[in-house]
């Protein structure tokens, strides 16, 4: 394999391993008023994910760090051709991130409950913006030969990608959803259950929905239906019929699993598809980009996965110990009792004025 390929495969590892960790993370935020109905019930939904939500989005920096340092003609015609979208999904990402951090700043239920309506609307506004740029990465953007962007904002709004839109936040509900069966106890835990239930054959339908059209050619390109696309479909109906099983079966690891495989599957479809473009013109041809033409220098790339060798597993051991440490379920009526991961938890979300 050469390092091309190696590289956009390391990508489109990033990107699956941001989208499930992350994804329950914006699931939650989506479902804080739906599930929590008092303010201790909504501070016990966002401790769920307090401790790790930033580990979580370094995937992101990594990801797009890497496309830049592999791939800066792909970066680059991304990035601009695309700019409203992601520069709304980077505002929504800062937005999130203060209203996590300063919705317990102030005592008072009004302070709380308006930094937990900008939570919700950045969880749901980060993971549109990121599922509405990726997939017209595979459907195709307006570029001409000189690989400039020729279209406008409704070219980006096209019913493909508003459609992978409402998939990816159908599947993060649903994924956030069952992230708290195992993260709650008491009333939270079975509130959770009975939305993933709810919510199962929505995410199921739309989920299905994009994967099809994504395989039977929403690119601009034509391909035809690829092995490794096909593969990918079949394991995202086996990860949402284990989920829709596992949830009426109370197994909750389970269900998990099977959002997450869900949400693997789907990455690994979109990325199947795009091959071996980085992205596909629907103006010009001879716009498209290939992984080929947009790769960085051999050396460059060498230098990249020597460092990705070395540095890859001991942020993988660290985040893997986080999740150990912060494992234990949480409850709106207080911490948990359950040794060294409970203490953090109260020392790390103690309420400001405490200290």
């Amino acid at each position: 394999m050469d390092l091309p390929t190696l590289w956009f495969l390391l990508i489109a590892l990033l990107w699956t391993g941001y989208l499930i960790l992350e994804g329950f993370d914006f699931g939650v935020g989506m479902l804080l008023f739906a599930l929590g109905r008092r303010p201790e019930e909504r501070d016990a939904l966002v401790r769920t994910f307090g401790p790790v939500w930033d580990g979580n989005e370094v995937w992101l920096l990594v990801a797009g760090g890497a496309m830049f340092a592999a791939f800066p003609n792909w970066y680059a015609s991304m990035f601009s051709a695309e700019y409203l979208p992601l520069l709304i999904l980077l505002v929504a990402l800062i937005v999130r991130v203060l209203a996590i951090e300063y919705r317990r700043k102030h005592d008072g239920p009004n302070w709380t409950t308006r930094w937990d309506r900008v939570l919700f609307v950045a969880s749901v506004t980060a993971p549109l913006m990121a599922a509405v740029g990726l997939a017209n990465v595979v459907h195709g953007i307006p570029m001409d030969a000189k690989h400039d962007f020729t279209g406008n904002l409704l070219d980006l709004l096209n019913p493909y990608s508003l459609l992978g839109g409402v998939a990816v936040l159908s599947l993060f509900v649903l994924h956030g959803a069952t992230f708290l069966g195992l993260r709650t106890e008491g009333t939270l835990r079975v509130r959770a259950r009975s939305l993933a239930i709810r919510v199962w054959p929505v995410a199921t339908a739309l989920v299905a929905a994009f994967g099809i059209w994504t395989l039977l050619g929403a690119s601009s390109v034509a391909r035809g239906i690829s092995v490794v696309g096909t593969i990918a479909v079949v394991l995202a109906v086996v990860g949402l019929v284990a989920t829709g099983l596992a949830l009426r079966a109370d197994r909750e690891p389970i269900a998990f699993a099977g959002t997450a495989l869900t949400i693997a599957a789907a990455v690994v479809l979109l990325f199947a598809q795009l091959w071996p473009n980085v992205m596909p013109s629907t103006d010009d041809p001879a716009g498209t980009l290939s992984i080929a033409e947009t790769a960085s220098h051999h050396y460059t790339l060498k230098v990249m996965t020597w460092v990705a060798i070395l540095v890859t597993p001991v942020v993988l051991v660290y985040q893997a110990w986080s999740y150990w440490v912060f494992r234990h379920r949480i409850s709106a009526e207080g911490f948990p009792e359950g040794g060294a991961g409970a203490a953090l938890q109260s020392l790390t979300h103690r309420p400001a004025g405490d200290a």
